[in-house]
Parts: C-alpha cells; sequence; structure tokens
C-alpha cells in the first residue's frame, strides 16, 4: 500500500520535532519519494547516523513484510548557520 508524503513528514518530525522536510514524488504513485530533511540533530553525527535517525523514525515502515514504503531517496543536511 503506497504511503502519503504528509504521512512520511509527519513521523519524521515526531522523531524530529524541528525538522523541515520537503518531499518529492518521484513516480507520481506515492510509492517512490525523495526525502531532503535538515534538523539541528544531524550536527556532529555522519551521514550513516543521519539516515539511520531517519530510518528509526519511520518504526518499520520501509519494503518488508509490513511495509508500506517501498522507496526513499533520502538527504540529509544540518541548518545553516
Amino acid at each position: 500500500m503506497p504511503m502519503a508524503g504528509d504521512d512520511i513528514v509527519n513521523l519524521i518530525k515526531a522523531a524530529l520535532p524541528d525538522a523541515v522536510v520537503e518531499m518529492t514524488d518521484l513516480a507520481g504513485d506515492n510509492n517512490h519519494w525523495k526525502a531532503v530533511v535538515t534538523s539541528a540533530a544531524f550536527v556532529g553525527k555522519s551521514s550513516i547516523a543521519q539516515h539511520q535517525m531517519v530510518y528509526s523514525a519511520l518504526k518499520g515502515r520501509m519494503d518488508g513484510a509490513n511495509g508500506q514504503l517501498h522507496a526513499l531517496a533520502l538527504e540529509t543536511q544540518t541548518p545553516a548557520p
């Protein structure tokens, strides 16, 4: 089942309240998304750790037995100083 962009944003913001999340539906099917996530929580963390924080926020909804989100291209960044 496809997952709406707003649902993805809400999950990320629940875990990272200061996050600014920009969503792009890459295929127009609510199933292939790109997310650009900006959060101060990423400061001092590696790219891998930042991505893990976002995937953790999605609470297992990535592709799998109970997955609702098929594909997510993810870019993380820290706020501009």
